[in-house]
């Protein structure tokens, strides 16, 4: 599903989303409201896009996101005014969520806004990004918990680690040469930008 948000208290307007042409989304996902998606992005089956009441949420080019991924956010406008505590600002544009260039939201992932995901970065498996910064060339391994913190460029987050103080987030590891999943993203991307191309051409032959 495609379509407009609906006018509430929390949003004053009903907008259609705005989807590069090859961008493709898949019948079984949601894609509704305030939302930027890029080209060559990937929208799998039971993703829910859902920029209805944080808004705008932004999906940056070649990025994919995954099969039963969520982004969605807190209210960024109340009564026609704004609530700047919900909202991030990324190249002097405010968004709700903000997620990159060449980004891979794997299975299940949440983003929860306010949130910004940067370039380059692999997000794995059932882990949740609320309230939270995460730098570019980043590895969130599966099941990670991130609240409340901002993650420098070129870290990765052990797979089930729980970070909420910005000390713990300080402290998470470097990517070296011989960290094992350095070169994840890459492989990801390649699949996710394929599949996207295939089905657009299924869907339009």
């Amino acid at each position: 599903m495609i379509g407009k948000n609906v006018v509430t208290d929390f949003s004053a307007r009903a907008v259609e989303p705005v989807i590069g042409s090859s961008a493709f989304v898949h019948p079984l996902a949601a894609v509704i409201g305030n939302v930027i998606i890029g080209d060559n992005v990937m929208v799998s089956p039971g993703a829910s896009v859902r920029g209805d009441e944080g808004q705008p949420l932004h999906v940056g080019n070649d990025s994919n996101v995954q099969d039963g991924v969520i982004i969605h956010a807190l209210e960024t406008e109340l009564d026609g005014k704004p609530v700047e505590k919900n909202l991030v600002e990324v190249n002097g544009k405010k968004y709700a969520v903000y997620v990159g260039h060449r980004v891979s939201l794997a299975h299940q992932v949440h983003v929860h806004g306010p949130a910004v995901i940067m370039d380059d970065t692999f997000v794995g498996m059932k882990s949740l990004v609320f309230k939270s910064y995460v730098g570019s060339r980043c590895v969130i391994e599966p099941g990670v918990l991130l609240m409340g913190v901002r993650v420098a460029d070129g870290r990765y987050v052990p797979a089930g680690s729980v970070v909420k103080t910005q000390e713990e987030a300080d402290a998470l590891p470097v990517i070296t040469d011989d960290y094992p999943m350095k070169d994840m993203n890459a492989g990801v991307l390649h699949v996710n930008k394929a599949l996207a191309k295939g089905y657009l051409k299924q869907e339009r032959s």
